[in-house]
């Protein structure tokens, strides 16, 4: 058995990470520290102020373990992967999982081309951004093209000139046709020294020369082309009006500020933080990410688990990240940093000046979508957590957090599936959702079906903790009233688990009206937030079988409980369907019937007989 007090005493004093668990063994908490020994026996010390978070944490900490590193770097590193592979309890957790888009120039090439990338790789390509919106990075790219007519193929030029006609583009003189062997590469080259200029934010050669363009087309009375560059001229405008804040200097730069909701009554409250990013002193957009947050957390705490999140999943590190407040391991963040950009990166909290103006407008930004989403947020709380303490308040339950809810449903009366859903916190987490096809059950026996699918479930040998089957639920919901319920029960007992079951009981109606729990039909108010999640949750595990009936039903999927029958095969089985046209014609036939139909014969038509009247 784990005893703290022991294992504290054999803490190192070296740099490390360390997790802790809790009495199911799940890791709630991931820290790092540059002694173990000192850090972890922080938390166990009646006389320090650990703040409320900390002292909840604690009493659920059944064990703990750690892993020692070589720096407090190689800490950070890990400390950062593990929170974002396990997402423990009481960390600060980004809700977010957000990826950017760039605009890549292929410069490497004898053409060039401009296209859309989802990250920025290490090779000789030129890359812009990241944009906050993909939308607004496809009509940049649709732009450039227009402008400058460089290529969309991925042709392997020069050494494909010639070979095939030239493209759509070419005929609608928005590609130069370098495909052709006839393009000027001289002048390929001059444009692609304009496309990088202008992404770079240089708008005006490109719009005086638009503009010369259209005046001449105007005067020559070729008025489409005059207004296909007046409005290419207002597109280029209204991507520089986007552009319009500059910052003191012209290096990238990222402007990180945040706001947390403190009014609501909750067990947890929501932060928002909001990033300005600029670059080469403009700024190129904004972002927001909600943040999972425990009481007690400070905005320092709060940024710096958002730093840490963000910049270990983002592929674009600026040089420059300007932040609302100090935060703590800033010293160290910042060599993190600077290691994955391979490049000096600076944290800093401006006092006075532009700085410190755009970090109040991120500030404010940040400010106004938490108040605007106030209510959204108070809802959603109802929906979920307050809803799950309304079940708990009905059950007598506490620690209510993993609800795992199953159904039977039959296929054509000879064939049966399962399915198993969950709910964490009041939300469905449909990763961990699974599907059963009934193998020792032969038609429509839904207690044995129900029996085959849970001790399946409970005798699964996990994969590895991200299997579904690692977690042990803490209420199972059971779509039937006491039949089920003991069918559950009687499975666990045999296995030697306990966990509290439900049964989730419907009227005449199909409706749900109450819950059979502890052998007594508890009443529950249908207008309550707890009633429509345990309908949610009923119907979710109804609408999971049916759709793997669907699945199963499809030409690809089906199975026959005649592709078993041995000597029977795909010809003979179309035959007995058209014959008798459901598997219960089949099963009631004798076997001269049997034998009377096309392409049987007496042994056959006795294989099909037997295989359905076993013990006769």
């Amino acid at each position: 058995m784990f005893q703290i007090e022991e294992e504290l005493k054999k803490l190192p004093a070296k740099p490390g990470v360390y997790l802790m668990h809790d009495e199911r063994d799940e890791i709630i908490y991931v820290g790092k520290a540059i002694s173990l020994k000192n850090r972890v026996r922080q938390y166990f010390q009646s006389s320090r102020n650990k703040g409320a978070k900390i002292e909840q944490m604690v009493t659920h900490i059944a064990r703990f373990e750690y892993i020692i590193t070589d720096s407090e770097l190689e800490a950070l590193v890990l400390e950062s992967n593990l929170i974002k592979e396990h997402r423990p309890k009481y960390n600060t957790m980004l809700k977010d999982d957000k990826s950017y888009p760039f605009i890549k120039v292929t410069v490497q090439e004898a053409y060039p081309r401009v296209l859309f990338a989802r990250r920025m790789k290490k090779d000789k390509n030129r890359y812009f951004g990241p944009y906050t919106s993909g939308g607004a990075v496809k009509d940049v790219i649709e732009l450039v093209r227009k402008l400058y007519q460089v290529r969309s193929c991925n042709r392997n030029l020069p050494r494909d000139c010639g070979k095939d006609r030239p493209c759509l583009y070419y005929h609608m003189k928005q590609c130069m046709g370098p495909c052709t062997g006839h393009a000027d590469q001289r002048v390929y080259k001059e444009n692609i020294r304009k496309v990088l200029a202008f992404l770079n934010g240089d708008f005006q050669d490109t719009i005086d020369q638009l503009a010369e363009k259209m005046q001449k087309a105007s005067d020559e009375m070729r008025f489409e082309d005059a207004a296909e560059a007046r409005d290419l001229i207002r597109s280029i405008q209204k991507i520089g009006e986007r552009q319009k804040i500059t910052s003191y200097g012209e290096e990238d730069r990222d402007i990180i500020a945040c706001d947390m909701d403190e009014s609501l009554d909750l067990r947890e409250q929501d932060a928002v933080v909001q990033v300005f990013f600029m670059r080469d002193g403009r700024l190129i957009g904004r972002d927001h990410f909600y943040l999972r947050v425990a009481r007690g957390d400070t905005r320092s705490q709060v940024l710096s688990s958002f730093v840490k999140q963000f910049y270990a999943g983002t592929p674009f590190i600026p040089g420059e990240i300007t932040l609302q407040t100090e935060i703590e391991d800033a010293e160290i963040i910042e060599e993190w940093l600077t290691s994955r950009r391979k490049q000096k990166v600076r944290i800093v909290v401006p006092k006075k000046g532009t700085k410190e103006k755009l970090v109040e407008l991120a500030w404010e930004n940040a400010r106004m979508v938490l108040e605007k989403d106030r209510e959204r947020i108070r809802r959603e709380e109802g929906r979920t957590i307050g809803a799950v303490h309304e079940v708990e308040d009905w059950l007598g339950m506490k620690g209510l957090d993993r609800m795992e809810a199953f159904d039977i449903s039959n296929i054509s009366g000879f064939e049966s599936v399962g399915s198993m859903v969950v709910y964490e916190k009041g939300k469905p987490k449909k990763s961990d959702y699974r599907k059963f096809r009934i193998q020792s059950v032969q038609g429509p026996n839904d207690y044995a079906s129900m029996e085959e699918v849970l001790t399946r479930r409970f005798t699964h040998e996990s994969n590895g903790e991200f299997d579904s089957f690692a977690k042990m639920p803490d209420l199972l919901l059971m779509d039937g009233g006491r039949g089920q319920v003991n069918i559950a029960l009687g499975v666990l007992d045999k296995l030697g688990i306990q966990i509290p079951v439900c049964g989730m009981v419907k009227d005449d109606h199909h409706r749900t009206r109450g819950l059979y729990f502890n052998n007594i039909e508890i009443p529950i108010d249908t207008n309550s937030e707890g009633f429509r999640l345990i309908t949610r949750i009923q119907d979710e595990a109804h609408r999971f079988a049916i759709e793997y009936h669907r699945s199963l039903r499809s030409k690809e999927q089906v199975h026959s409980i005649l592709d078993d029958i041995p000597g029977i095969g795909e010809r003979r089985r179309k035959a007995l369907m058209r014959r008798y046209r459901s598997i219960e014609g089949i099963r009631d036939a004798s076997v001269e019937e049997l034998a009377e139909t096309e392409s049987m014969n007496m042994g056959s038509a006795k294989q099909v007989y037997d295989f359905f009247h076993p013990n006769k």
